[in-house]
């Protein structure tokens, strides 16, 4: 029996990997060719990548070692399915434990080495260059879908509907395998099962041509900026992104690009009205015909549409909407939309009255003009600033890095009774990386660690702009092999300059603690095997609970004080100032509320309706908005992550993840003491924390309150909920 090393794709849990591997078994990449070996060196799978004391062994880590081990255990873990589908087939008679063991424990050591290259990826990839990854997760891709794609494998655990499982955990595996199967069509026919990979590998050529549609459109806009008048309230990452010279960020000239960080920045901080509308209206604009012919991506997005609606008639489900329903923990369209009904009867009247208030702000300062979608973000920024003293450059000179992060780990210790420690000795990638095992005080062997973490604060990796975080799964947890979980904390501040450490933004605290919360679901969970443990196998609609559970904590004015030491004097900020902070998060809540609202519903109807896509927009949008839509409006043409990426028909996950975390959060939030934070904190562990993908989130949620989710606790942390109207028993 080989060890059973597990590692977790960034965010996505195996539940979502069902569609992904019916995705892309029959991918089509152009440009990468995967030349990857097949038999690596002698000697035990993967042997060079990791240590005797089962870390990682960075120091001595090269790309072909990767290469050579990926391809070998690949290997091993297809040879592994052949063997199981050959024995069923003679008649060995296989119970479910076992299957599920023996293929836990081969891909293991193959999800090692995805995990450990993804870490140097991110971290740097100069360590290990884009096609090589590539070459590394395709490889590791299609294997690892091997053991989920297997009709015989299929069949047998079909036959076994109805006999007693061996335990809860093997009934739970035998649901994923099941779903997965039929999510990979190993129920159809074989003429279908031809036809479906057509079809797929036209889908795959649709979201690539789609993809690169948008990213040709976006590196064809450069706007250019001469007047530093237009960019002195640029904070220094912005700066940084737009400058010639990113050396030089206060020398001119500036070019601003159609990158979603910096469109968004310059939206805020830009002070000249149709300098905002030009940039605005070249970002809805972006890969539709009123950009330009050749890069309309209106003919894809149809196409798209209309495969994956075939697609999901072929597996039986009368729309696409209706199949992303089987991995989430919504359920179906219909209990979706009343939770949209019911946070809507809020969040519209609620966005009304902020912009109305925004709109008299606006005109008591000097604007003569009526407010319009580009104009928002610029006018809320102004408005913190006047009526709250909310400047967020200032703020983020008390959330030095180093504080947060000392700050962050106290927090974690006094909530789940935990232990984080530094292993000045472990290998890392690069000087700067830490590692921390992790001590339960809750089991009974609390001297040994129950996992580790790597942080690597100053990542080289900028392709998706600044100040971003990952959270990368090495290795799963397996309780029956005796090994502990290991992950990698990734973030891309910019480098100290001068013995300067970065400054954090509320937004990099939100996404800093959001990481870090994601990292404690895959280093304390208890299920025992490895596809069920940490974030595999949660629904993707409650992928993103336990990192929104710990963003939360910023809502609490005592926490933002623990965490904060100016840079310079070391002194807290100031305590008037830490109960405002939550405004960042809750001015015009209502209407950032909406905003998600239409694109979690727009993104369910483009998946259910045989409309065309326009005729959608102009459906909803109303709805959802108090702002006109702008005749030549055509975002949905760059909508990569729905379009070209994993997240159709299932945009909304976001906002049901942060539902559930608010709920959740509410508990904390009842009695703020360190008692309360204790009790319930130890409640949370016992339940999300621990369980994995081993209970449906919906059980795991009514273990920890005792109820079905309601919408209230969301709409109260965006201050938005009226108690004189009522959410009808949410």
């Amino acid at each position: 029996m080989m060890n059973i090393l597990r590692q977790r794709r960034l965010f996505l849990c195996p539940a979502q990997a069902a569609q992904r591997s019916l995705l892309h078994t029959s991918h089509c990449r152009p440009g990468y060719i995967v030349l990857v070996p097949e038999i690596g060196e002698e000697g035990p799978l993967g042997e060079g990548v990791l240590k005797p004391d089962g870390l990682p062994a960075f120091s001595d880590i090269t790309i072909e070692m990767c290469l050579g081990a990926i391809g070998q255990q690949a290997s091993a873990v297809e040879k592994s399915v052949k063997v199981l589908e050959q024995e069923i087939m003679s008649g060995k008679r296989i119970d479910s434990a076992a299957i599920f063991g023996e293929l836990d424990a081969v891909t293991g050591p193959l999800e090692t080495t995805w995990g450990v290259a993804k870490a140097l990826y991110l971290g740097n990839s100069t360590l290990i260059p884009t096609k090589s990854y590539m070459n590394i997760h395709e490889r590791a891709r299609n294997a690892r879908a091997a053991k989920y794609c297997n009709k015989t494998v299929y069949n047998a655990l079909l036959q076994q509907e109805g006999v007693a499982a061996a335990g809860v955990s093997e009934q739970r595996m035998r649901q994923k395998y099941l779903l997965e199967g039929k999510l990979n069509g190993l129920m159809l026919s074989k003429d279908s099962q031809d036809g479906l990979k057509e079809l797929l590998t036209q889908l795959g050529r649709e979201r690539a041509s789609y993809k690169n549609k948008v990213t040709m459109a976006v590196h064809s806009f450069g706007h250019a900026v001469n007047d530093f008048q237009l960019v002195r309230d640029f904070p220094p990452a912005l700066l940084e992104a737009t400058a010639r010279d990113p050396s030089q960020p206060l020398e001119g000239p500036w070019k601003v690009t159609l990158q979603p960080q910096i469109v968004e920045g310059f939206l805020k901080y830009c002070p000249e009205r149709l300098q905002r509308w030009n940039v605005w209206r070249a970002n809805v604009l972006k890969a539709s015909a009123q950009q330009d012919k050749a890069l309309e991506n209106s003919t894809h997005l149809e196409k798209i549409r209309g495969l994956r609606h075939r697609q999901a008639n072929l597996l039986d489900y009368p729309t696409y909407a209706d199949m992303s329903m089987q991995t989430k923990m919504a359920g179906s369209i219909d209990n979706l939309k009343q939770i949209f009904a019911k946070l809507l009867k809020f969040a519209g009247p609620a966005q009304s009255v902020e912009l109305e208030k925004l709109q008299q702000f606006a005109k008591d300062s000097g604007c003569d003009y009526k407010l319009d979608a580009y104009d928002v973000s610029y006018w809320r920024r102004k408005q913190l600033v006047a009526e709250h003293n909310l400047q967020e450059e200032k703020l983020s000179e008390f959330f030095p890095l180093p504080r947060v992060i000392s700050g962050l780990f106290s927090l974690s210790e006094k909530l789940f009774n935990i232990r984080i420690v530094e292993h000045p000795k472990a290998e890392v990638w690069h000087p700067a990386v830490k590692f921390y095992d992790v001590f339960d005080g809750d089991v009974s062997n609390g001297s040994t660690p129950v996992g580790g973490f790597y942080v690597d604060c100053f990542s080289k990796e900028h392709r998706f702009g600044r100040n971003n975080g990952w959270m990368v799964g090495i290795r799963n947890s397996n309780k029956s092999a005796g090994l502990t979980p290991l992950c990698a904390l990734i973030f891309n501040f910019a480098d100290p300059v001068q013995g300067k450490v970065p400054l954090l933004s509320y937004d990099d605290l939100q996404m800093m603690f959001k990481t870090f919360g994601s990292g404690l679901q895959h280093l304390l969970t208890q299920a025992g095997y490895s596809d069920l443990a940490g974030l595999s196998n949660i629904e993707w609609d409650a992928s993103q609970v336990s990192g929104y559970v710990m963003s939360n904590f910023l809502d609490d004015p005592t926490v933002l004080r623990s965490l904060s030491g100016h840079y310079a004097s070391d002194e807290p900020i100031d305590a008037a100032l830490s109960q405002k902070m939550p405004l960042l998060k809750t001015q015009l809540g209502g209407y950032q509320l909406c905003q998600e609202l239409y694109l979690a519903d727009l993104d369910l109807e483009l998946h259910r309706s045989n409309a065309f896509w326009l005729d959608i927009v102009r459906k909803l949008w109303p709805v959802y908005h108090c702002m006109p839509l702008d005749k030549k409006d055509a975002h949905p043409c760059s909508m990569t992550d729905i379009f070209s990426g994993d997240w159709a028909a299932a945009q909304f996950s976001h906002l049901y993840s942060k539902m559930i975390a608010a709920d959740i959060s509410s508990s904390f939030a009842a009695q703020r003491s360190d008692e309360n934070y204790a009790a319930v904190g130890k409640r949370y562990k016992q339940t999300f924390l621990s369980s994995g993908g081993s209970v449906p989130t919906a059980e795991v949620f009514r273990r920890f309150l005792g109820r079905d989710p309601s919408v209230e606790a969301l709409l109260k942390s965006l201050d938005i909920f009226a108690p004189s109207q009522t959410t009808e028993n949410n």
